[in-house]
């Protein structure tokens, strides 16, 4: 049942300190709602009604009284808070609703707190169920065409070329790209593959498409007039310095006003596109798991590494950019 926070005391003076505070209408709303909803929870016992011929008037008046006259929020214990939380997974509840309605409740308790009302947060200690991230929108092969498909004018218009093609064909990080060094990451060039540090220092060999190599020896055949001399990092900056993370974000902003591509794009969508592109032909999800370099297929069963051998063999013939002409 629904009832207003003005019938219980303590709920009715955090609502006016919100509004005091010129929290939207919005927000107050929600923290209203969502303390009824943890409050009725707890209260569950005492609320039901199990007499069937009780007047449902007379039957709401008393439930209004029992939620109005609860005051003693010092019972309340951060079990009872994590159950509230179970329960209302089990009832279809999002993990972002979840972590609002968490918030709701240790911000009523800080106010209980200041008002001295109970000495301790009980919702403090309790983690908000884990919010899903979201997969970036893929991009469809023609729209990566036009990305990686532009003229060549400067020689950052060569070393972008290279960048964007490796994120593309090997499926790498950006951590990974601003990171990549000319010895070892590319002493296997030659052979297909770019020696790359991973997440937990992992080493692995990503693939290399026949058009991503092409893009990478004009990027080589000149790099030496742009990069320090002691510079090791494959891709470097005006200043012959290794480029930054941002740096790759910025020029991947520019290719996309260049393309004259209707979205935003960012290194992780490159990445994306790789294993979509390659799952999409070949249906094989372990391959693609190898490529991107995630140690696990799932969090409940265990990752099996395939052969390089195998994985070139779905590489070349799935990615659209690894073709050979």
């Amino acid at each position: 049942m629904s009832f207003s926070a003005s019938e219980n005391h303590f709920i009715g003076q955090f609502i006016r300190h919100l509004q005091a505070q010129n929290k939207s209408v919005h927000t107050v709303s929600n923290y209203q709602r969502d303390i009824e909803d943890f409050l009725g929870f707890y209260l569950a016992d005492e609320l039901a009604v199990t007499d069937a011929s009780r007047d449902e008037t007379q039957a709401d008046h008393e439930l209004r009284g029992i939620i109005g006259a609860f005051n003693d929020w010092r019972l309340i214990d951060s079990q009872t808070i994590r159950a509230f939380m179970a329960y209302r997974v089990q009832h279809g509840i999002s993990a972002r609703t979840l972590a609002r309605q968490l918030s709701a409740i240790r911000s009523f308790y800080d106010y209980l707190l200041q008002k001295k009302v109970v000495v301790k947060n009980p919702a403090k200690g309790v983690k908000a169920p884990k919010q899903p991230q979201p997969l970036p929108k893929s991009v469809d092969v023609d729209w990566m065409q036009r990305l990686l498909d532009q003229p060549l004018e400067t020689w950052q218009d060569t070393r972008d070329q290279a960048m964007f093609e490796l994120l593309y064909s090997a499926g790498l990080r950006v951590s990974e790209l601003a990171e990549l060094d000319i010895s070892p990451g590319l002493d296997e060039a030659e052979s297909g593959w770019v020696r790359v540090l991973g997440k937990g220092q992992k080493e692995r060999l990503a693939p290399v498409g026949s058009k991503s190599l092409l893009a990478l020896k004009n990027w080589l055949a000149i790099r030496a007039d742009y990069a320090k001399e002691d510079e090791q990092a494959v891709f470097v900056n005006q200043r012959g310095n290794r480029l930054s993370v941002r740096s790759i974000q910025n020029q991947l902003d520019k290719r996309t006003l260049q393309a004259g591509l209707p979205t935003k794009m960012s290194p992780h969508r490159l990445r994306h596109a790789c294993a979509t592109h390659v799952l999409e032909s070949s249906g094989d999800l372990r391959a693609v798991q190898e490529i991107l370099g995630h140690a696990n297929l799932s969090t409940t069963q265990i990752y099996t590494k395939l052969d390089l051998q195998h994985l070139a063999q779905v590489y070349d013939q799935a990615h659209p950019r690894a073709k050979k002409h």
